[in-house]
């Protein structure tokens, strides 16, 4: 020890001051020096947890799941912008379509005077494009049989359906089928 610290030392073991003043634990530090070390050794576990490669690891693939479901959701507002569009643009079609349609059938109407071949209604835009046209509502589902023409015909499901015996005998007098 240096010889200018052994003095102070010294001087401070004569102090007045020094020896008067008593020395006691309470409870309380105790239970206060108890809170600071479990405080101490909570921080310490979660800075300790943050800078393990583990929970570096779980951080990156949380990124990386957060960038995959961002891009997805880019991609889905894509598609759906994508397909508002057409709609759009398939309604100025028909639009165009229709009017071409007008144009056509009041020039033949005009220049035929409704004695040519080429009379064509009008197309207006005021029916419901979801009504059935009567044409087209009573069609009746293709059967997936051949129904017979007579009850006394055999029916497809019949094992002899489609087979004709001839009645040809060989040379040895059997009868042959073909």
């Amino acid at each position: 020890m240096p010889p200018n610290s052994q003095y102070r030392y010294n001087a401070l073991l004569k102090c007045k001051r020094y020896e008067e003043l008593p020395v006691e634990i309470t409870n309380f530090d105790i239970i206060g020096g108890a809170t600071l070390l479990i405080l101490g050794l909570g921080i310490g576990l979660l800075l300790g947890r943050r800078a393990s490669p583990q929970s570096q690891k779980s951080r990156e693939v949380e990124r990386k799941l957060d960038q995959v479901l961002q891009d997805k959701k880019a991609y889905e507002d894509e598609v759906v912008e994508h397909f508002t569009d057409t709609a759009k643009l398939l309604n100025t079609l028909t639009e165009s379509y229709r009017e071409v349609h007008n144009h056509l059938a009041a020039g033949a109407t005009g220049l035929c005077q409704g004695h040519g071949p080429a009379v064509m209604p009008k197309l207006e835009g005021d029916t419901d494009p979801s009504e059935i046209p009567a044409q087209l509502a009573d069609i009746q589902q293709p059967l997936d049989y051949a129904p017979k023409t007579s009850p006394d015909e055999k029916g497809m499901l019949n094992e002899s359906f489609g087979l004709e015996k001839n009645k040809l005998t060989s040379p040895e007098g059997k009868p042959e089928r073909v």
